[in-house]
């Protein structure tokens, strides 16, 4: 068959770049393991996996998805605030949490739709098309807003169904990091492990081959569009009931990281390809550092600084090993 045929052409490369990241952790431990006091006690760790990976994970697995199939999401972050306005404000306005939660997920999906319609349908760049999205969905929340003012629930709102979300746990963890495990596990499965993600890595490497060996290529690109989406949705619903609030474009603070720890997660990829599981470790990478800046007393700009010169050492040793390998 021409799909087995597709499928051959990824042969397992030897994974040599792998070392760029595991140095990276290891100079990141040592270094704030020195220079940052409590970087290393449970609680800090605790507070790291549940205030700063939780939410960058599930973006960065939405945008894994968009970037194995080749293309790029810059909507993310409206996917994200999208949900989290539309949550906040039928819960503010008395409605069932489940149906808020479901009102929300619904706006996040038609994110997902209008970038699978540009894509997939109109055949339009995937940066062009999520660019014009970025710019119409912040449009949407200035104008639901009223110039984007923040939504902020009374106590009253404080429903158990809606603290449950992001104030309960479970074996130990709470909730979110629970929610993140089940997106990593399905996410894992969906792309290596099924049909689905074969088709998505073959679009990624040669759409023009994918085409003309049979496999539907714009019903797949916009499946993936669909699912980045519909994650963003999960971690607005999240975001949101943490803080008990939306903040406009909020989302947006999510969308570079996302981007960087996708493709630190390429080092532990095959062929460069993103992985879901890289895609986690590069959060994880990411994470630890701007906590460790921010323990050492960095401020938020110093530590974009040291997040963007990370995320060049990690590629630029991984890109340097291969070379060296080959």
């Amino acid at each position: 068959m021409a799909v087995e045929a597709v499928r051959s052409s990824f042969k397992p490369a030897e994974h040599k770049s792998t070392i760029a990241v595991l140095v990276a952790f290891a100079a990141v431990f040592v270094f704030f393991a020195i220079s940052a006091q409590g970087f290393l006690s449970l609680a800090n760790f605790l507070n790291v996996l549940v205030n700063n990976v939780v939410l960058l994970a599930v973006v960065a697995l939405g945008m894994t998805l968009v970037v194995t199939a080749g293309g790029i999401d810059l909507s993310v972050g409206v996917s994200l605030d999208l949900a989290s306005l539309v949550f906040i404000a039928m819960l503010a306005a008395g409605y069932w949490p489940p149906l808020a939660i479901a009102g929300g997920l619904a706006a996040a999906l038609l994110v997902g739709l209008a970038n699978a319609v540009l894509i997939a349908r109109m055949k339009i760049s995937p940066f062009l098309a999520t660019l014009g999205i970025l710019f119409i969905g912040q449009s949407v929340q200035r104008l639901a807003t009223n110039g984007g003012q923040p939504i902020y629930l009374t106590t009253g709102a404080y429903t158990p169904v809606f603290a449950a979300i992001s104030r309960s746990s479970f074996l130990g963890l709470p909730t979110p990091v629970w929610i993140l495990i089940g997106c990593t596990i399905v996410c894992y499965l969906a792309l290596h492990r099924m049909g689905f993600g074969r088709y998505v890595r073959a679009i990624g490497a040669k759409p023009g081959v994918a085409w003309y060996s049979g496999i539907r290529v714009p019903f797949t690109l916009a499946k993936v569009y669909v699912g980045a989406a519909f994650l963003c949705g999960i971690a607005g619903i999240i975001l949101s009931s943490s803080v008990r609030s939306y903040v406009p474009m909020s989302g947006n603070a999510f969308l570079l990281d996302a981007i960087g720890a996708t493709f630190i997660g390429t080092a532990l990829g095959r062929d460069m390809r993103p992985s879901v599981v890289g895609t986690i470790l590069g959060v994880v990478l990411l994470a630890l550092v701007k906590n460790g800046l921010l323990l050492i007393g960095w401020n938020f700009y110093w530590q974009q600084v040291g997040i963007g010169v990370l995320v060049f050492l990690v590629l630029a040793m991984s890109f340097g090993l291969r070379r060296r390998g080959d």
